[in-house]
């Protein structure tokens, strides 16, 4: 399994994501579900993926294979698409074309069909700053006002905090915030999501990368995070009237 979460916030946008994968208690390994594409001045555009590696792996490499292409087009390029929904097109015509043709293959050896998702988030000069889910059909959503964020993966253990506090006028500083709570809820509940953990920030306007993180097991800032979070928990808990 795996966990990302995307916020999109007045500010900017936050997202962040585990790096386990696992098939079987025996068999885990750790896998980049972040992928950033950057052209600072003119677009950043950051994914993230959950599901099977094979089609998300694929679909990575076909759009970086576009990106490189001497014929690459608007049409064809996230890097020459002319608006972040033209991007978001793009992908979800690859994933949507990959996922048929892998599942075709397994479908021929009766084996269980895969499937993934992508949260797509950034911005394009002269548009705003988007975020969006993507499913394996091809067909996607986009965060609004009401609903300013997104998570893939195992999302039911991080969801709580997120309902409780974000919203759009979330700074960036409280969305970084938050999102490593809603990881560490999910990591305390789930084994299959885990460290290290990546965290990207982009602020309004920049066009760029603001932030970005690797963070490593028993890094002392996050255990020194998870553990304020676990007392308050405990002493909101104990002092709750009832």
């Amino acid at each position: 399994m795996t966990y990302c979460v995307g916020l999109r916030l007045n500010e900017g946008i936050v997202m962040m994501s585990d790096t386990r994968t696992n098939a079987g208690l025996d068999n885990i390994s750790v896998y980049r579900k972040m992928f950033v594409f950057e052209e600072p001045g003119d677009r950043v555009i950051t994914i993230m993926t959950a599901g099977s590696l094979s089609i998300t792996q694929t679909v990575i490499s076909k759009l970086r294979h576009e990106v490189e292409s001497v014929d690459a087009s608007p049409k064809t390029s996230i890097m020459l698409a002319e608006t972040m929904l033209d991007v978001v097109e793009i992908i979800g015509q690859a994933l949507s074309d990959v996922t048929a043709s892998i599942g075709e293959k397994m479908k021929r050896m009766d084996s269980r069909q895969p499937s993934a998702a992508m949260i797509v988030g950034g911005q394009r000069r002269g548009g705003d700053v988007r975020l969006f889910l993507i499913y394996a059909e091809g067909n996607f959503i986009e965060a609004t006002e009401d609903t300013p964020y997104f998570q893939i993966g195992e999302h039911k253990y991080g969801k709580p905090i997120l309902d409780r506090v974000v919203n759009v006028e979330t700074t960036i500083e409280e969305g970084r915030k938050v999102v490593l709570l809603s990881m560490d809820s999910t990591m305390r509940s789930n084994l299959s999501v885990g460290m290290p953990l990546d965290l990207v920030t982009i602020r309004r306007d920049s066009y760029r990368i603001a932030g970005r993180e690797r963070i490593e097991p028993g890094d002392p800032t996050f255990t020194a995070m998870s553990d304020a979070w676990s007392r308050a928990l405990r002493d909101a808990f104990i002092n709750m009237p009832g």
